[in-house]
């Protein structure tokens, strides 16, 4: 077997079912330079076949990204094999990753399959794949709950039709490390041509986990494939992490003996990229991307890490990306030294207007904020991403009142579409105020799950705030992300872009897996 753990990503796809997630095809894009640039292995971006948003989302990454191969999801059915293999055309790497789910209780309850017809489905859906694409990965959908000799049977058919990857997922986290390890060890000793494919392992956190899963599926079981997602993003409880995996295999290269492709100091601006766009903030204490990663609150550690830093630190800050948490421009700067920052940071806007446009905004921001950071930056052109073409709703202008013992009172001048609307209203606070007013007009009649604020940066009260709006409509659940120095402003926009989400008509279907 390689000594090379193939880094698989799917925040694009799997990360992107968490309630809320949703991404923008430009958005995804900007995302998957920044994985190309992490120098992920595989991008898995998107599922081609569920809607014509994540359709021209896989093609425009394929025709984008040169040094990773980009993967598409597809149901084992020619039709949504065909949809992949047509986005994935003008990939430099294409991979079509078709699965169907080989557990008694998926088989029975929701596909109403039987066995056999599960049998005769994976073959025909590998051996079609494999006539468009040279590169096939094959899921069992369930696979840990799956009856072993039923999986075996499937694993070998599949890898005879040409699938060159096989993945066996924890689908609903309910592995434990050494189990799930032996489970994958046994289906390869028992599979005859389980040499001819690369094995995969790819893990829900529902039990917290996932991570500890994938090693030990890498570990235990041989595989040579993690499949992950930037901080842990995905449905439910999420997905196993990519910096913790590549990170424990880095630090601890005395045990595991594997290397991995990745360019780790990468981690952190992907990291802050994928937050700033979903709106789904790190925890501080989250392991090598959270805020307090490489935080020493205890007289005792500080004094040691001041006198020898691998007292109380295995990593350093700067191996992952926290180096460059560094101040970057202010209101002096140049459009040249704007473009190039934005270069820099991987995102790419599509034309001279856009940059200009982008530039503009940062001027404004600047004269308000005398130091820019980079996660102001992200933010600022994160906060634009929707193009004035796509955007419905759009802030204007924003006034409000409130003084101890009276009750707040705002004023928001909002475009939709093309018409100008004002409306004013009181509330229990000025943020309550202004979403009251925008409502009052909207009539959306959507209920707030979520809202959150959050400081782009830290150590000043000039920090940006960044706002997370999460509304639900009609089965519907979206996010919206704001980003001013006004917090209230900041939650007007978030309000605002939550609407447009919701006033899309874009399907989107959720791929499983």
């Amino acid at each position: 077997m390689t000594d090379k753990l193939i880094i698989f990503d799917t925040t694009l796809r799997d990360g992107e079912q968490s309630p809320g997630a949703s991404m923008t095809r430009e958005e995804k894009l900007r995302i998957a330079r920044q994985l190309e640039r992490l120098r992920v292995d595989v991008i898995e971006a998107g599922f081609a076949a569920s809607s014509n948003g994540d359709f021209e989302a896989v093609r425009g990454i394929a025709e984008a990204i040169r040094e990773s191969t980009v993967c598409s999801l597809a149901r084992a059915n020619d039709r949504d094999i065909g949809r992949a293999a047509e986005a994935l055309k003008s990939a430099a790497r294409a991979r079509i990753h078709t699965f169907i789910a080989t557990s008694e209780l998926h088989m029975e309850k929701k596909l109403r399959m039987t066995r056999e017809q599960v049998f005769e489905q994976a073959k025909l859906a590998v051996r079609f794949a494999r006539n468009l694409c040279g590169d096939v990965e094959f899921s069992a959908e369930d696979g840990y709950r799956s009856d072993p000799d039923f999986l075996c049977r499937v694993i070998e058919a599949v890898i005879d039709e040409g699938a060159t990857t096989i993945n066996i997922p924890d689908t609903v986290g309910y592995a434990v490390p050494e189990l799930y390890g032996q489970f994958i060890l046994n289906l390869r000793q028992r599979v005859p041509n389980a040499h001819k494919a690369v094995w995969s392992v790819h893990c829900h956190n529902d039990l917290g986990m996932a991570v500890a899963n994938s090693l030990a599926g890498v570990m235990i079981g041989g595989a040579r494939q993690v499949e992950c997602t930037i901080n842990g993003l995905g449905e439910r409880a999420g997905n196993c992490s990519l910096e913790e995996v590549v990170m424990a295999v880095r630090t601890r290269r005395d045990y595991f003996g594997l290397t991995v492709g990745i360019d780790a100091t990468q981690i952190v601006p992907a990291s802050r990229m994928v937050s700033q766009t979903t709106g789904f903030v790190v925890q501080p204490n989250k392991a090598v991307v959270g805020a307090n990663a490489f935080a020493h609150a205890s007289g005792i550690h500080q004094d040691g890490v001041l006198k020898a830093r691998d007292t109380y630190e295995i990593m350093r800050a700067e191996d992952v990306g926290w180096a460059a948490n560094k101040i970057v421009l202010g209101k002096l700067s140049g459009r040249n030294a704007f473009k190039q920052r934005l270069q820099d940071l991987g995102i790419e806007l599509e034309s001279e207007t856009d940059i200009n446009a982008a530039f503009a905004r940062f001027k404004d921001l600047a004269d308000r904020k005398s130091e820019i950071f980079d996660e102001d930056i992200i933010a600022l052109v994160g906060d634009e991403s929707v193009t004035r073409e796509q955007e419905h709703y759009r802030l204007l202008a924003l006034s409000q009142q409130s003084a101890m013992g009276e009750r707040p009172h705002a004023r928001v001048a909002f475009a939709a579409g093309n018409v100008e609307k004002h409306a004013e209203s009181d509330g229990n606070g000025p943020v309550d105020a202004s979403l009251k007013a925008i409502e009052s007009m909207v009539n959306s009649g959507a209920e707030m799950m979520l809202y959150s604020v959050n400081a782009i940066t830290s150590g000043s009260t000039e920090s940006q705030g960044e706002v997370t709006v999460r509304l639900q409509h009609g089965g519907r659940v979206v996010n919206g992300v704001g980003a001013d120095p006004d917090i209230v402003v900041a939650s007007a926009k978030a309000y605002l872009s939550a609407l447009n989400k919701l006033h899309s008509n874009a399907e989107r279907v959720a791929a499983q897996g």
